[in-house]
């Protein structure tokens, strides 16, 4: 058995929507970070040359700021994805839960 307020949300066009749009963004974001994160992987197991070329006359090799990027890059699209879930994400379930409990 569920409960009716349960239920009233589950059918809400505004609930239906945010699933929609949560989903379709967090798949693209999923998608973003797979293809950085095997990138690299892939350049370290495939062009290990490139990734140990130096840069300038110092022993800094490309695959440390490769790297970095890989990680400033996750701390981006996580950034991204909380800008959007406390803004647009967050007033719509607050629109949902005020109108599923009247």
């Amino acid at each position: 058995m569920s409960d009716p307020v349960t239920e009233r949300i589950r059918s809400h066009p505004k609930y239906l929507e945010l699933r929609r749009k949560r989903n379709r963004f967090g798949g693209w974001l999923t998608v973003l970070m797979l293809l950085v994160y095997y990138g690299y992987i892939a350049l370290i197991a495939f062009d290990k040359a490139f990734l140990a070329r130096p840069i300038g006359a110092g022993v800094t090799t490309l695959g440390i700021p490769i790297g970095l990027g890989v990680i400033v890059f996750t701390i981006v699209i996580t950034l991204l994805y909380i800008r959007r879930a406390n803004s647009e994400f967050d007033r719509l379930t607050a629109e949902i839960l005020k109108e599923a409990t009247k």
